[in-house]
């Protein structure tokens, strides 16, 4: 039996409060559950149902916005188990299988890549004076969410298990990694445009501003050789609070 339009919305919609039960014994496992559950009473009832409930209120956990093609493709393993058909791969060690590879795409793609993006571009806004600046970083990072949650839910719903070969054959690592060039590139931008802004407004030379590459090149130097994000960010901050410091004298040598 396939599952309505209907059934699938009303499961879409609930995966968008998949962690308000999120806790650190079972993490996102009771959300995804209570999500799934319109679909499973249109299969299982009773007793069967009940059986069914216990194994899905366990622990799981992958990337919030990738739950939706795990979902998809188990909906359709619990379709045709239901039908009589025995899956290829048990149905929780599908769930098992995919939950880690998917949460390690997500995080590199939304949090590591797509956040920073929008945060850039609204940025660049906020300092061009534009008011709903704000707005523009809602929209960008929510309305690329939403099309992988529909769309991803849609496919992993068609493909069952051959949805893993859908993120294969799109290469969603490589997602990842161009969505964070894009957003070094774009804060890049920012802070080199923030710079000769603020030169301006001093009355100094705007080729001042080159000396940022001198920073710039010592972190990539530091990043070539291994030194941690953390202890960059450390050195950054230990700098600006020197900068801070000395900011007056700094600017009466360079008005000499």
């Amino acid at each position: 039996m396939a599952f309505s339009w209907k059934t699938r919305l009303h499961i879409w919609l609930r995966f968008l409060i998949l962690q308000a039960s999120w806790n650190f014994e079972r993490h996102q496992g009771l959300g995804f559950f209570y999500a799934l559950l319109p679909g499973l009473r249109k299969l299982y009832s009773g007793s069967q149902l009940l059986a069914v409930a216990r194994r899905y209120v366990g622990y799981f956990n992958t990337h919030p916005y990738l739950t939706p093609l795990v979902a998809g493709a188990v909906l359709k393993l619990e379709e045709k188990q239901a039908a009589g058909d025995t899956p290829a791969v048990d149905i929780d060690d599908f769930k098992e299988i995919v939950a880690a590879p998917y949460a390690a795409i997500g995080d590199a793609l939304f949090w590591g890549g797509l956040r920073p993006l929008a945060a850039g571009v609204s940025l660049f806004f906020a300092v061009k004076g534009f008011l709903w600046s704000s707005l523009v970083f809602l929209l960008l990072f929510n309305l690329v969410p939403f099309w992988f949650r529909t769309v991803f839910f849609a496919r992993g719903y068609r493909q069952g298990m051959n949805s893993v070969e859908f993120i294969q054959q799109n290469s969603l690592p490589d997602w990842a990694i161009h969505t964070k060039e894009a957003a070094v590139v774009v804060l890049g931008g920012l802070s080199a445009f923030m710079v000769f802004s603020h030169l301006g407004r001093q009355s100094l030379a705007t080729w001042l501003g080159l000396l940022t590459l001198l920073p710039m090149v010592l972190l990539a130097y530091l990043a070539r050789k291994g030194v941690s994000t953390l202890w960059m960010i450390y050195i950054i901050a230990l700098i600006i609070f020197m900068a801070g410091l000395f900011w007056a004298d700094v600017i009466q040598w360079l008005e000499m």
